[in-house]
């Protein structure tokens, strides 16, 4: 058994962020701010299923971000910022009276660049920063699948990692519902965090 799911997401940003001597600038951005400064983005998932209830699956997203901010005296700040997360784990699925669970362990790949210009108008020439920075971070958890009746069945999932060995630690929590509209194609709706 097989999945393929492109998919559309509303994200959103809270924390800090820094570039050289600039740290713990406040990062504040709804999904509706994101969708502004978005220039490309594309996610896409997939999974497999044997008959022996061993599985794997995988997760692409990624996202280009851009933003020009006007400077006091007339210059410009070009900014950009390009985050992809790519996630791969093996899982094995355990039946149970009404539904089924699976266990599953793998990796989640940070890959992250910034890009910033800064042309101060009152002086010659613009002044550049980058960031590249890429991490993996060990994951293991489970999820849940609840079926209410032929059509509609309800998931959670959750998940931990890093373990000091790429971040300190992480976290992943996602509750949804998913809709069979045939047997080729489903629908899923999914909360995320």
């Amino acid at each position: 058994q097989w999945t393929v799911e492109p998919y559309l997401m509303a994200s959103s940003i809270s924390g800090t962020a820094g570039i050289g001597r600039v740290a713990g600038a406040d990062v504040d951005m709804d999904a509706g701010d994101i969708l502004d400064k978005l220039e490309v983005g594309a996610m896409i998932r997939g999974e497999v299923l044997h008959e022996s209830g061993w599985g794997m699956m995988a997760d692409y997203a990624f996202m280009r971000l851009r933003d020009d901010l006007s400077l006091p005296l007339g210059g410009i700040v070009d900014a950009k910022v390009r985050q992809g997360i790519f996630e791969a784990a093996v899982f094995k699925r355990h039946p149970l009276d009404k539904g089924y669970y699976d266990l599953y362990g793998g990796i989640r790949w940070w890959d992250n660049d910034v890009d910033v210009e800064v042309d101060p108008a009152v002086l010659p020439g613009s002044r550049k920063a980058s960031i590249d920075e890429d991490w993996v971070d060990p994951v293991v958890g489970g999820r849940y699948f609840h079926p209410v009746n032929e059509r509609w069945t309800l998931m959670i999932q959750g998940d931990i990692g890093g373990f000091g060995l790429g971040s300190d630690f992480t976290y992943s929590l996602a509750a949804g519902a998913i809709y069979l509209i045939s047997d080729a194609i489903r629908l899923d709706l999914k909360l995320k965090g």
